[in-house]
C-alpha cells in the first residue's frame, strides 16, 4: 500500500517537533539535527520536516511513497503518461535514506516525488559524498534532496494571489 508523502522546510526544528509530536499525538520515527520524520498510520502519511530543504520555509513537495519496487513502477508509469517532464533521479541518498526517486511537477509548478525506500544513510543527502550517479538529460544533477532539479523543468512559479484571498 502506497504512503502520501509531505515534506515541510521548517525555521525552528525544535519547535516544529514539538508541535507536529503534539498534533500527531506521537514521536517522531526518526530524529536528526536538521530533520525529523513521522510515519503515521492514520492517516497513512511519511511526514517530515527539515531545516534544510534549502528552499525557504512552507510546504517543500508532496509524494507518493511506494511499499517495493513493484508500486514503484506502476506509479512510475503514470508518471510517464502524465504529459509533463520527468526527472529520473535513480538511486540516491535523501533524507537519511537510500531511495529510488523520480520528479515531477504538476501543471501550477508543486512538485510531486516518487520513491521507493531500500535502506538507510548516515547523511541527509549526498551532497560532499562521491556522487557516482549518472545525469538526467540537460545536465542535472541527480545528488540532494527537494524538488530544484523538477524547479528547473518548470520555472514557472504559481501565480501570485490566485487562491485563499491573497
Amino acid at each position: 500500500m502506497k504512503r502520501f508523502h509531505v515534506h515541510v522546510a521548517v525555521d525552528d526544528l525544535a519547535q516544529s517537533v514539538r508541535f507536529y509530536s503534539t498534533l500527531f499525538a506521537t514521536e517522531s520515527t526518526v530524529l536528526k539535527p536538521d530533520y525529523a520524520k513521522w510515519m503515521l498510520e492514520d492517516p497513512r502519511v511519511n511526514f517530515a520536516i527539515s531545516t534544510g530543504a534549502g528552499h525557504g520555509t512552507g510546504i517543500s513537495h508532496l509524494g507518493i511513497q511506494a511499499e517495493d519496487e513493484g508500486e514503484l513502477a506502476e506509479v512510475y508509469d503514470r508518471l510517464a503518461r502524465a504529459e509533463r517532464p520527468v526527472v529520473e533521479e535513480g538511486a540516491t541518498i535523501c533524507c537519511y535514506a537510500q531511495s529510488d526517486k523520480q520528479w515531477i511537477a504538476d501543471p501550477q509548478g508543486v512538485a510531486w516525488e516518487t520513491f521507493f525506500t531500500y535502506g538507510e544513510a548516515t547523511v541527509y543527502n549526498c551532497s560532499g559524498v562521491l556522487n557516482t550517479l549518472a545525469e538526467v538529460s540537460g545536465g542535472l544533477a541527480t545528488c540532494g534532496c527537494g524538488p530544484s532539479e523538477i524547479t528547473k523543468l518548470h520555472p514557472e512559479p504559481a501565480t501570485a494571489g490566485a487562491c485563499c484571498g491573497d
